[in-house]
């Protein structure tokens, strides 16, 4: 979201000019029916008209996700509670008219996907993305809102957010805009909270956790966070200045949520099924990096074409390589050097993402910048008819992540790093919460690293899609590469015997005209059963070996013939015999 707040005084100046509050109001009788009843008042209406709407898209998110669906029993009173009349002009709008200068309107929310986006009403707690849960009226997006909460005594609910605290259960934004970056978790929550000076002033972090553990699981968990909030404030150089000094991990370890995490300007949503005592103190912790890292990228290192961010329509950006690759880049780096890792977790780690991105035949369409492109279709995003995803698209989390240890590796073979680029960055775009464009990120690698390199990077890398040279960056860190010289490859993922996804483009399945859903009944004159697996037949096939295979396509029988070609997969390690001078740099990286 763009810049809201700032200092006390601007905070006192925004009260005397925008004095009138919307006020709205949640309550949960019905919360086992994943119901909530919304109630929202607006006084001092000077329009004929009041259009009220609900948003289709969430900061974080780049879909369009038609939040209006889960709305239901709407209606608008005037300010005696007299029912007035409303049009629907398109499916995410309400226009009231013949009021009396004030319009409250009521509706039930149906929700039940706890995750970054949506919002859930349950029993255990009520999840609520402000997007998916609260209409909003674009004319009076400057008015500071009021929000109160009617939560059941039974369920012990307490409320978590970043919005600002009035009173018990009574919350305030200063306008809409930031009102609709601040999740917020009613739940019998656990909280911890520590206090981390920077620049020479302290701000609170809050870590709260729904969860169905123990609190020495949420004590030793928060360790752990504390290690990763004072790991990645040594990047930056500092914390980001939050409103209110106040940042609030918004965690929720539950058998009912999706997992997922959303950075936000001063908090973060954190799901997951996975609890503290099933490899969760561990494997939960990637999440909590990663979204803790876009406080400073992405929420004030920000882009330009994420501003203003567009509530109605899908917000795409080409700089999600850098936004969102990147950060994932710092992910496991930041849990190696908060000793949260080992170095030789971390290095086998990057294996899976490293194969992803280079085996895919994605970088033969679109570069960087134009695979960010297509957020719009993938992040969330849902349809009915098939795409060809697996041979076009390239997640931009992974692309940006590799590349972003090509830059750092680079980097330091000339004495310098990420890390310096990063607080280069911050100094200039962040701390000032001045958007940047692409240009901008290469004309500071040039300032920072020579226009000779800045230029070669993005040339290569950003604007055209080329592959790093992996081999001499990886030997000057210590680690090594490799490829399997005689394991054979097919080119398409084989469910016992059925063709499960669309073959690869120039695979020998692709070649040999195989297609997704093809059933392999023969090999070589060997029968494929149920008791003999098409996948477990290929397993000792070597590279250059030939196979003529029988298959079935809608019913019909057909025959056709391919050689393996060479497995295509790296392996990436630490390297035992690298010399002094590697290690030493590869100790640097992963301990900086």
């Amino acid at each position: 979201m763009h810049k809201v707040l700032l200092t006390f005084f601007a905070l006192s100046c925004w009260l005397s000019i925008y004095s009138q509050s919307n006020s709205y109001k949640v309550s949960f009788d019905n919360a086992v029916h994943h119901e909530g009843v919304f109630t929202m008042s607006f006084p001092e209406i000077t329009s004929d008209t009041l259009s009220v709407r609900m948003a289709n898209s969430s900061p974080g998110r780049y879909a369009f996700h038609s939040f209006a669906k889960n709305v239901y029993n709407f209606k608008a009173m005037d300010s005696k509670g007299k029912t007035i009349a409303f049009h629907r002009p398109n499916p995410y709008q309400w226009d009231i008219y013949n009021h009396d200068g004030a319009v409250t309107i009521q509706y039930t929310l149906f929700a039940n996907r706890g995750d970054g986006t949506y919002s859930q009403i349950d029993e255990t707690h009520a999840h609520l993305n402000i997007p998916a849960s609260f209409m909003f009226a674009p004319a009076l997006e400057k008015r500071p809102i009021e929000i109160s909460f009617d939560t059941p005594p039974a369920y012990k609910w307490k409320v978590a957010t970043q919005l600002k605290k009035q009173k018990e259960n009574l919350y305030w934004a200063p306008n809409l805009y930031y009102f609709m970056d601040s999740p917020i978790e009613l739940s019998n929550y656990g909280l911890r909270e520590f206090k981390i000076s920077t620049n020479g002033k302290e701000q609170n972090i809050r870590f709260v956790l729904h969860h169905n553990g123990t609190d020495e699981e949420l004590d030793n968990y928060f360790e752990s966070v504390k290690l990763i909030v004072k790991e990645q404030e040594k990047v930056f150089g500092e914390l980001p200045d939050f409103d209110f000094n106040e940042y609030t991990f918004l965690a929720c370890y539950m058998p009912n949520v999706n997992g997922d995490g959303m950075e936000h300007r001063n908090s973060t949503i954190l799901t997951s099924s996975r609890s503290l005592a099933n490899e969760g103190l561990k494997r939960n912790l990637g999440t909590v990096s990663h979204e803790f890292f876009h406080a400073w990228n992405v929420e004030r290192i920000r882009p330009k074409s994420l501003e203003p961010f567009d509530f109605d329509n899908t917000d795409m950006s080409g700089e999600l390589w850098f936004a969102e690759g990147f950060t994932s880049y710092y992910t496991n780096l930041i849990l190696c050097r908060a000793g949260l890792r080992t170095s030789e977790e971390y290095v086998t780690g990057l294996n899976g993402g490293f194969n992803y991105v280079w085996n895919s035949n994605g970088t033969k369409f679109f570069n960087p910048i134009e695979m960010s492109y297509q957020a719009p279709f993938v992040d969330a995003a849902t349809s009915l008819d098939p795409q060809n995803r697996n041979n076009t698209f390239i997640s931009y989390y992974s692309y940006g992540s590799v590349l972003g240890l090509a830059l750092d590796l680079s980097l330091r073979k000339n004495n310098l790093n990420l890390d310096d680029f990063f607080k280069k960055i911050w100094n200039t775009f962040g701390k000032r919460e001045k958007p940047y464009k692409i240009k901008d990120l290469h004309l500071a690698l040039n300032e920072y690293a020579g226009k000779n390199f800045g230029d070669s990077f993005f040339e290569n890398y950003i604007y055209n899609s080329k592959m790093p040279d992996y081999k001499t960056l990886f030997a000057s860190v210590g680690l090594k590469i490799t490829q399997d010289e005689e394991t054979g490859t097919f080119g398409a993922y084989v469910n016992k015997n059925t063709i499960g996804n669309n073959t690869l483009i120039d695979s020998p399945a692709y070649n040999a005209g195989l297609e997704k859903d093809d059933i392999i009944t023969e090999v070589n004159a060997i029968k494929m059963t149920e008791a003999h697996h098409f996948a477990d037949f290929l397993k000792d096939k070597k590279e250059g070996e030939t196979l003529k295979i029988a298959y079935t396509r809608h019913g019909n029988k057909k025959e056709t013939e391919l050689t393996l070609t060479k497995n295509p997969k790296y392996t990436i390690a630490i390297d035992s015999e690298a010399d002094e001078k590697a290690v030493a740099m590869r100790i640097h990286w992963l301990k900086q």
